[in-house]
């Protein structure tokens, strides 16, 4: 780190950056010592930097006092930006008309610095279904969301989005020829439809839902499972079609483009 970084470093907001980073994969909570041992930290600067978050409403504490977890603030302030709030609130009843109609889960996945974040999701009507939860963090080269989001962006910027994405759980090393192959023929067909690289069973279904720079600013997927009992339910091309209208149709109430000459 260079002389000119170091000038404009903020310790304490980096400290409590790290303890919602920290508490963000441990649902069930963490005590103050087992914060500070994860952080390196001394216990009594932990206990301050928690009671100031907690004071703010950005962390929680349990019911016996000892375990400390990320409340919903977050989540409702990443609400309020508007092109996440404009996208599910378009977004979301659509999908939830669409899964009636395919008996299939959808949810729709966006990137932040190099996250990619699953901000809406629609489970399916039937009594089972794959279906991700909001918030869950997906990987980039293992998954239809990822890929698409880095196909439709110029070379540099899906440089500089390797270079920020942390790798989610279970998410592999990127194995560059092969992402890049997986990009290549995003690119050629508009969309993803394979095998899942995260679970056996599953076709992926992902379909980019373009800006008004003509860039993904979204991902709409399916992770589709083929039902072999008596239910008459749409098949796989048919649930592809579906996916790949609605996707065109927020395309459309974004104002967005499918022009992406940078590619």
């Amino acid at each position: 780190m260079d002389d000119t970084t170091d000038k404009y470093r903020a310790p304490a907001l980096e400290k409590g950056l790290d303890i919602i980073e920290l508490l963000a994969s441990y649902g069930e909570g963490l005590t103050q010592g087992e914060v500070a041992k994860s952080l390196d930290r001394s216990p009594s600067e932990i206990y301050r930097m928690l009671s100031t978050l907690v004071r703010r409403g950005y962390v929680i504490r349990s019911l016996s006092g000892d375990r400390y977890s990320l409340s919903l603030k977050m989540f409702s302030i990443s609400q309020r930006h508007p092109p996440i709030g404009r996208m599910i609130e378009n977004g979301l009843p659509k999908m939830r008309a669409l899964t009636r109609k395919t008996w299939q889960s959808c949810h729709m996945g966006m990137e932040s610095n190099g996250d990619i974040v699953i901000v809406a999701s629609a489970e399916s009507p039937g009594n089972w279904g794959l279906a991700l939860k909001t918030g869950t963090v997906v990987g980039l080269w293992n998954t239809g969301s990822g890929r698409v989001l880095a196909a439709f962006r110029n070379d540099d910027e899906i440089e500089e989005l390797i270079e920020q994405h942390r790798l989610a759980i279970g998410e592999p090393a990127c194995d560059r020829d092969d992402f890049f192959g997986h990009i290549e023929r995003i690119r050629e067909l508009g969309h993803e439809r394979r095998p899942s690289d995260t679970a056996i069973g599953v076709t992926n279904i992902s379909f980019p839902i373009f800006g008004p720079d003509g860039r993904a600013a979204a991902v709409l997927s399916c992770p589709f499972l083929e039902r072999v009992d008596d239910l008459k339910v749409p098949a796989l091309d048919e649930v592809v079609a579906m996916h790949g209208q609605l996707a065109r149709d927020l395309t459309a109430i974004y104002g967005g483009s499918t022009e992406n000459d940078d590619n």
